[in-house]
């Protein structure tokens, strides 16, 4: 059966992306003239990409993912319980309600049953085709009857919430889905919560229609088409580039770029992730690739293992912020504020640049405290290399040209990937044997699968939320927390990020923490002298970067496990490391609102209200300040400048730090001067012996 499986998945997936890619060119071709529901109506390109999703994901988990435990799935067995007692109460033919408790039996109770799950994988995927058939089928009428939905309806509706719970759980963990029945449940029984909370109760009928016949609600809203519209031309893209063997080029390019220094396995590691995140916007992925490359260049200099793997993990999660292709978080922005996806390039840019630095800083000033030895690496890789394959760069400028034209992403993606295939099969050192291209398009669908599980979750989650009044309520309870504070409603959020971030995806993270405390902390910037465009950047932009962050955050860091795995570290340990090593970051993205001077990070939000000399002048004064604030943070946390510093001077120099990130011109000026003061201390008392590494 395996085999039979696999080969299903391989053809099924392959036609998925292709699919996806025929949209992008269906309005230019003869077949628009036709009018088929399945590549003109957007919902049910929504719904096809739902059903593809689930299909796929059941019959993938029956080979390559690993069985889920029992006590994992025990509360979400027994909330789903409560949901499916709700449907049986209602007033439907039996036979529909029996019908509704297999399919719950199918895809919660047969997870617990490790005899059974293989089986029951097998049979959702094939259960899922009828929600699916019914919504193409009648459409235009479950629009009309979403508020009134038949038995029908009910049944189907019932179906695909199990279902898409149900391959969420298997690719995702329990988390992600055990959220989502949390604010179902809350919906159903709200009148029996106390206080600022409760809310009148909504009958199962009611969000059964909501998340599956309303057009822009439930499982089919805005940010399920977010994983429809980009989202899996991004994984294609970097399923073409990795198969195609254009990232051995990329690695041997960084190797170049980086010299022979004892720094360089940590300079070609950061080189590396980003090059890799221009083109796939996937923390954990690109970690796994840049350790399995770097791995015997840092064993070569004897880099501490954890060190090591702490730099990798945090260089790995940079992917999510590099432009032109961000993580999926970037894409839920672009739909929620309404604004070009180029304005958010603009903003992420400067912060992505400080991010890097902080990460070469603390690899520079390591190397040098340790007294690590050079790097012996036997390459033929000359700057003749680096010319020849040049042209590797040429889809990037692609992409960001035509997103600055105004083209949709889709398309840009969408010209870059042919680019691929076409300069593959043009350079005679690369053409690939055809099956790559198939196992390209393969993956782009598969590496999608547990990404759009998390998106349409969270689409379900922000349903229950704006029925709920949750958001507002919430908003409500963190401004009585927090007074006036600024500072600490923007720590109290950090911090909340953070702990959803240990068991949720950055893209759930950021589509919680912007309904939940979005509106307060926007409110608040207002209250400090940000005007209200550029509260409303600085806010999402904030809960951006602390939703990445949540990456390389320990005790759960999806990044520092992935480097773990290949560096051989324990991963609590290294997501310690990590978080040191990415220390600079949780300051970079707290500096956006506490001031309107600490937008200027971002650039847009202030040149949306400064122009000429003022804005100049903004802009270089924070990113001036934001520098020294790197330099002297990471000063602090490795204790080295020119010389091993005393444990006095490393508390100097990293309050120093900290106190630069502040948008405050007068603490910057005083806290820079008393950094220099140290600095010039260890310039004076440094060896006088030169230190023989070459830069």
């Amino acid at each position: 059966m395996d085999v039979l499986i696999r080969r299903l998945v391989h053809v099924l997936a392959i036609v998925a992306t292709l699919y996806h890619l025929y949209l992008v060119v269906h309005p230019y071709t003869p077949l628009s003239s036709l009018h088929v529901s399945l590549l003109d109506l957007t919902q049910v390109q929504r719904a096809t990409h739902v059903f593809l999703i689930a299909l796929l994901g059941y019959w993938v988990c029956i080979y390559r993912l690993k069985a889920r435990s029992f006590w994992g799935a025990l509360p979400l067995l027994i909330m789903t319980g409560f949901f499916t007692y709700e449907f049986v109460r209602l007033d439907l033919p039996w036979f529909l309600k029996v019908a509704g408790c297999v399919v719950w039996a199918l895809t919660m109770v047969s997870v617990a049953v490790a005899q059974v799950s293989r089986y029951a994988n097998v049979l959702c995927g094939l259960l899922s085709i009828l929600p699916f058939v019914y919504l193409v089928a009648t459409y235009e009428k479950l629009i009309y009857r979403a508020i009134m939905p038949e038995p029908w309806d009910l049944f189907m509706a019932f179906s695909e919430v199990l279902l898409v719970l149900g391959v969420i759980f298997r690719l995702s963990g329990p988390i992600m889905p055990t959220l989502v029945m949390i604010f179902i449940l809350y919906n159903l029984y709200g009148e029996y919560i106390p206080g600022t909370f409760a809310n009148p109760g909504f009958s199962i009928d009611m969000l059964l229609g909501k998340m599956y016949c309303e057009t822009e609600a439930g499982i089919f809203g805005a940010i399920t088409g977010v994983s429809l519209k980009y989202l899996i031309y991004f994984t294609t893209l970097g399923a073409v580039v990795t198969h195609m063997g254009f990232g051995k080029i990329i690695a041997n390019i960084a190797l170049l770029l980086v010299g022979r220094s004892p720094a360089s396995p940590g300079r070609a590691s950061s080189v590396m992730a980003v090059l890799m995140g221009m083109f796939s916007g996937s923390g954990a992925a690109d970690t796994q690739f840049v350790a399995t490359l770097t791995r015997p260049l840092f064993d070569q200099v004897r880099y501490n293992r954890l060190v090591a793997a702490g730099v990798i993990a945090t260089v790995g999660s940079i992917a999510y912020i590099t432009p032109p292709v961000m993580g999926s978080v970037s894409f839920i922005m672009v739909e929620l504020l309404s604004i070009p996806y180029s304005t958010i390039i603009l903003m992420a840019t400067g912060p992505m640049l400080l991010y890097l630095l902080g990460i070469l800083l603390y690899n520079e000033l390591y190397v040098r405290r340790e007294g690590l030895p050079h790097l012996k690496v036997a390459s033929t890789t000359n700057w003749a290399y680096f010319w020849r394959y040049s042209y590797v760069f040429i889809p990037i400028l692609v992409i960001i040209t035509l997103i600055y034209r105004g083209f949709a992403i889709n398309l840009t993606v969408s010209v870059a990937i042919g680019l691929f295939l076409l300069f593959a099969y043009a350079d005679n050192t690369l053409r690939p044997p055809v099956t790559k291209i198939w196992e390209a398009l393969e993956e782009g669908t598969v590496s999608l699968l547990h990404i759009a599980s998390a998106v349409i979750a969270a689409n379900m989650i922000m349903s229950m939320m704006v029925l709920s009044g949750l958001a507002s309520k919430f908003s409500i309870v963190m401004l009585k927390i927090s007074g006036s504070s600024m500072l600490l409603a923007a720590l109290f959020t950090g911090v909340f990020s953070l702990i959803l971030g240990m068991g949720v995806p950055p893209i759930a993270t950021y589509v919680l923490t912007s309904a939940l405390t979005a509106p307060a902390i926007q409110k608040l910037a207002i209250m400090t002298g940000i005007p209200e465009g550029p509260a409303l950047l600085a806010t999402h932009m904030f809960l951006f970067y602390f939703a990445v962050l949540a990456e390389v955050t320990p005790p759960v860091a999806l990044s520092a496990y992935a480097a773990g795995a290949v560096m051989g570290t324990d991963p609590i340990k290294t997501g310690v490391f990590s978080a040191r090593v990415a220390l600079p970051k949780y300051f970079i993205g707290l500096t956006f609102i506490l001031s309107f001077s600490g937008t200027a990070l971002l650039i847009a939000p202030v040149t949306e209200t400064l122009s000429g000399w003022p804005a100049f002048q903004a802009i270089a004064l924070r990113y001036l300040a934001s520098l020294g604030a790197v330099i002297f943070l990471n000063v602090g946390v490795v204790g080295y400048l020119f010389r091993r510093l005393s444990t006095v001077e490393r508390w100097i120099s990293g309050i120093c730090g900290l106190l630069l990130f502040y948008p405050h011109l007068w603490f910057n000026a005083v806290s820079a001067s008393v950094a220099l003061v140290v600095g010039a201390r260890a310039w004076l008392s440094r060896p006088r012996v030169a230190e023989a590494h070459p830069m």
